[in-house]
Order: structure tokens, then sequence, then C-alpha cells
């Protein structure tokens, strides 16, 4: 079959049929119409010139390029091409040689409708909103979160320190950073162990539920006798670097996990490798719903007001493609019985943008706040104190300014940064 043999403008996809919608760049001397042909060929059965075997049973493997608007097209896949539950091979085919070919210039996978026999093959997340709200016992905010900073260089002994000053300023959840690991200045399990001896005491002496979001990134079977660790030692929460540790190990962590009763927070580190480029890779969109079908809980999505490239409808669509039944945004998708991610606003927040990212985001998110929490002129507790002051303030229907009035950790802070949005 020739390349435009692949292109099906009259095609009607099935129930069954996975779609993917690309945007398409052709290079220089080829058609629209033939570009599409050739990513609908190489993504599925297709090769460059003519081979032996060719009966309709392969043929009807092939990929069908179906619609076209402009410079996106609509690409239907057989679910016969697939191995359910396999990340690696689904990606392998669909996000795999496409991208090298000399008959695009550029190719970017902007979203993917996943059909019910491939969403019911992945575990997905373990404990979704409601689960990970019920371990807190916080239902009327955002969560909170901080990483220690400087975010690598610390001793084991300084960042569970850190970490008790931030618990018993009012947050939920003290963070690893994605690459902090077991370096040799802070060593996993000492760090672990000294981290949940100091959450112990700060749940004691708050009488609030403390958590800790452990990476655990690392070769997966040490990756899995980290998890382990933190399961024997009270923890509630592994994190995990899904993009740079694969798919498949995430999976691997994910079915450990369930049987740990863990769940688990996913970093993004390197996504923008992928993603940043508008016209090539693949958007962060399809990314998270990897995430969300691979099984983890909390994933980062962008603030729109911080220090990272987030825009707007980028971040709003993530968040409907992480919580919704029936996500809308770009391809429609029923969820089936899978679970919700709750959503982390991270990079560059400070007390003075929570109003901000509240409007946009609404209350089922993580905040996590990291310089903006331990450059508090007072410190670290003042600062996380101050942070739930003004997701206070916000929930109360107050003006940061008027509640800062009677809180002086949140006066400082806006004397600090005010509304200031880091670049």
């Amino acid at each position: 079959m020739g390349y435009v043999d692949f292109v099906h403008p009259g095609y009607k996809p099935g129930k069954s049929d996975l779609i993917c919608l690309f945007r398409i760049t052709p290079a220089k001397g080829i058609s629209m119409r033939e570009a599409s042909g050739r990513v609908a060929s190489e993504s599925s059965n297709g090769t460059w010139t003519d081979v032996s075997l060719h009966d309709e049973r392969i043929v009807r493997l092939g990929a069908k390029a179906f619609e076209t608007k402009g410079s996106f097209v609509k690409i239907a896949y057989p679910i016969g091409l697939f191995e359910p539950g396999n990340m690696a091979q689904l990606l392998s085919s669909f996000a795999g040689n496409v991208f090298g070919m000399k008959a695009v210039s550029g190719l970017r996978l902007e979203d993917v409708a996943w059909p019910k026999k491939i969403i019911s093959s992945f575990m997905g997340p373990q404990f979704g909103i409601k689960g990970i709200r019920k371990i807190f016992r916080v239902y009327d905010r955002p969560l909170t979160a901080t990483v220690p900073k400087p975010k690598v260089g610390m001793t084991s002994d300084e960042h569970a320190k850190t970490g008790y000053e931030a618990w018993m300023g009012g947050l939920d959840l003290l963070k690893d950073d994605e690459n902090l690991s077991s370096q040799s200045f802070n060593k996993f399990d000492r760090r672990v162990e000294k981290s949940f001896r100091m959450r112990n005491l700060a749940e004691k002496q708050t009488g609030d539920v403390k958590s800790y979001l452990v990476n655990v990134s690392a070769e997966t079977n040490e990756m899995l006798r980290r998890a382990r660790l933190v399961k024997k030692i009270g923890g509630e929460y592994v994190m995990v670097d899904a993009i740079t540790v694969g798919w498949s190990a995430v999976q691997t962590l994910r079915d450990e996990c369930e049987d740990l009763g863990l769940a688990i927070h996913m970093h993004r580190a390197m996504h923008a490798a992928m993603d940043r480029n508008p016209m090539h890779g693949v958007s962060m969109l399809t990314l998270s719903a990897i995430s969300r079908l691979v099984g983890v809980d909390q994933l980062h999505i962008g603030t729109v007001v911080g220090k990272l490239v987030s825009p707007k409808k980028e971040v709003t669509d993530i968040q409907d493609k992480m919580v919704s039944k029936k996500s809308k945004k770009i391809l429609n998708q029923n969820w089936e019985n899978t679970k919700p991610v709750l959503p982390v606003s991270s990079g560059g927040l400070h007390p003075g943008l929570v109003p901000d990212v509240m409007r946009i985001m609404g209350s089922d998110i993580v905040i996590q706040a990291g310089g903006g929490i331990h450059g508090h002129p007072d410190g670290t507790r003042a600062g996380a104190t101050a942070l739930l002051q003004s997701i206070n303030a916000v929930t109360q229907g107050v003006s940061l300014a008027d509640y800062a009035k009677s809180h002086i950790e949140l006066r400082k802070s806006l004397e600090h940064w005010g509304h200031l949005k880091p670049v």
C-alpha cells in the first residue's frame, strides 16, 4: 500500500478505535494529505515500499487519517494494533518513529482518545481526590506542600528540621525535590527515618495529619525497595519522576503501591523537552492522560502565574483531563471508572499569588510553594503560616490586604513579595 492509502476522509471511527490528534507541518514539497498518510502508515503497519504480504487482514490493521482541519489531523487506530496494559508498546506505536520522519518538519501529538478496553487495562489512581482528602481529613481548602530550599545540598538533619518547621506552620505535606534521591550529603534511608520522626512529632504537637512526599525515583528494583521502606516507617505516599524513570517503571511502582496502600505523587520533570515546542513533540495534555491511566494520584500541572511556562488554557485543559468523569477538552474522553487525579500547582508561588491560583483552579488542588515559604522574612514556619492564611482569606472571601491586618505572617509576606510573578 502507498502512503495515501492510509488516508480515509469518509471513515467513521468505531468505539474500539484509539484516536490521536496530531498537528502536522509537512516538509517542503510534501502535501498535507501525503504527510498525514505517512504518519498513519509509519505509526501502524505501513512502510516505504511494497511488500509481498498485504492481504485484507493486514490492511484492516492499518491506521486511518480521517479528518483534517488546517494543520490538525485525526488518525484512528484499530485496537488490534495494541497490547492492552502496555504503555510502552502503545507509545512506541503512535508516538514512536513518526517524530523523526523526513516527510514532516514538525509533528505534535496534541491529544489521545482512549477506548474503554485500553482504559480498563490500566490500574488508574488508587486513591483519587476523595481518597487523598480522607487521609488528611481536610475537605474545604486546597492541600498545601513545600520543598525545602535550597532543594539539594541540605543534610538529612537539616532537611528534617525544615520539614518540621513547615508542618508546625500548618502545611500538610513536605516534598522532596525532583533531583533529590540518595546523594552523599542526604542519603535516602537516613532522610526518611529522620523526616518521619519529625513528622510524627509535628502531628503529636498539632493534632493534624501530616505527610511526606518521598522521592523514590531510581532503578526499578531499588525504587520498590524504597517504597517498602516508606511504608514500613509509616508513610502514606511515594513520589516519582515519572517521565525520567519511564512509564513501565511507574506501572510497576503502581502495582507495588496497591499492595502497600501508598498514594503516588508524580513530578513531571523533563516534560518540557517533549511539550514546550508547540509544533513538535507530545503535549502535556497527552502526558497527563497517560499519568491518569498508569495510576498516579497527584500530578504537577502548572500555575499560570508562577515561574514556569504554563498558559492558562493548557493548565485548565489539563485539570479537566485529570478530574472530569467525561472530559470534553480537545478530544472527548469518557474515563469510565478511573478515579480523578489531584492537580498540583507549583513553581514560583508565594502567598500573594494564592488568590490568582484559586480563581483559576479552584480548591481541589495542592498548592506547593518553596522559596515563597522558606524565603519569608521570619523563616520557614512563618512562611508556612502565611500560605495558610492566604488560603483562608480566599476561602472566606476576604482580600489579602484586609486579612493581613490581623495576621502578621501574611502581612510580612505581602510586604516582602507583594503580588510578584517570578520569571
